[in-house]
């Protein structure tokens, strides 16, 4: 099995654009659509015949994979791009790295502040009050980690490095000024995947396990995402690009925020909230009202009901919490899907990637719920340049 997991993740890793897939399950059911990763132990596929809803299979579910229009020869690389721009906060890439790990950023786009106009390179002036005030001013920069410690790395329009130390990949353009700033960088974040992460699960020590098999009662393969690969979409501390700085507001948006409220029905797969938003936006949501989440749950409120069953079996979109509870996920340009997150009767985070906002009700199983959420949501709203 664990093999045959691998094999197919190798696979997916490679997936550079949308293609039509085939998953043949063991009951005999055959399902076509988009394999878009692998995220708490389970496939993530958009399914074309269910107006591109999105549905989560676990690895025992499955016989095979045919991966359509695939390219293997990258397999063991996986890139991520986010847009930065020049704002109060570091962009959260939604990478995290793990300490000694070997990371490549390649970067292009322009900035313009005031009359200038900056590349990832830099001006080749310094600017005295920016994070990094030796390195030239304009230059993409980054940090591993949230704490104010931390080294800066000087970027560039390219530059391999190692981290010194775990945690989330933030970057940013190295000036103290940015509310003259407009356009951005498009920085390009490749790593490779740490085979013996995948193949040591559970020994301790990285090596390959050969007892190690996957048990759909084994709640620890599903806590992150065993692979090492995608980094992490769930939301991540706001960091400020300046010491004295406040972590508030977005990255972007400047303070100025825009306010609107949607219904999300309990037999929904997802509600499109048609909020397209940044990576490094600080998002607040607030939500009401009750549903029947099926005929075991009940009448739950956005928090949710006992997780139940599916939180053993891994079956709902986030296995920690209760059913019917009120979860988000982000839904990238590119048509994947970010790693679905909880968000119940309030919450404020940090958006770890570009893309949708969609919401839902956290269920395995949405053809006997009703009712729905009245959800607020409050975004940054943005200078349109």
């Amino acid at each position: 099995m664990k093999r045959i997991i691998l094999a197919l993740v190798i696979t997916l890793m490679a997936a550079t654009f949308a293609a039509a897939d085939t998953i043949y399950l063991r009951d005999g059911r055959t399902v076509r659509g988009t394999v878009l990763g692998f995220v708490q132990g389970r496939f993530v596929v958009r399914v074309d015949y269910l107006n591109n809803d999105i549905i989560f299979l676990r690895p025992n579910q499955i016989d095979r994979i045919e991966i359509e229009g695939r390219s293997i020869d990258e397999a063991r690389f996986v890139n991520r791009t986010v847009d930065v721009e020049l704002g109060q906060n570091w962009v959260d890439t939604g990478v995290d790295l793990r300490q000694g790990e070997r990371v490549r950023v390649n970067a292009s786009g322009v900035i313009y502040a005031g009359r200038m106009r900056i590349t990832p390179n830099g001006t080749g002036r310094t600017d005295p009050n920016a994070p990094l005030p030796r390195a030239s001013e304009g230059v993409l920069i980054g940090v591993v980690g949230n704490d104010p410690n931390a080294p800066i790395i000087e970027i560039g329009a390219n530059r391999e490095f190692v981290a010194d130390r775990a945690g989330r990949l933030y970057l940013t353009i190295n000036r103290a000024g940015y509310s003259d700033a407009r356009g951005s960088y498009r920085a390009e974040i490749r790593r490779e995947i740490d085979l013996n992460a995948v193949l040591g699960r559970g020994n301790g020590n990285g090596a390959y396990n050969r007892n190690d098999t996957y048990n759909r009662n084994d709640e620890n393969i599903n806590d992150n995402d065993p692979f090492g690969v995608n980094g992490s979409n769930q939301p991540a501390p706001v960091r400020p690009r300046l010491p004295n700085d406040s972590a508030v507001g977005s990255s972007v948006g400047y303070g100025r925020t825009n306010e609107t409220t949607i219904n999300v029905p309990g037999n929904s797969r997802g509600t499109d909230t048609g909020i397209d938003l940044r990576s490094g936006d600080q998002v607040a949501i607030s939500a009401t009202g009750s549903i029947v989440a099926g005929r075991r749950a009940g009448e739950v409120t956005p928090d949710g009901g006992r997780a139940g069953a599916g939180a053993i079996f891994g079956t709902y979109p986030v296995p920690n919490a209760g059913v019917g509870a009120l979860i988000g996920y982000i839904r990238l340009t590119n048509g994947q899907a970010s790693q679905p997150f909880l968000i119940g009767s309030n919450q404020t985070f940090t958006t770890p990637v570009d893309g949708r906002l969609i919401l839902l009700v956290n269920d395995d199983n949405y053809s006997d719920n009703s009712g729905q959420f009245t959800v607020r949501i409050t975004f940054p709203q943005y200078n349109r340049y």
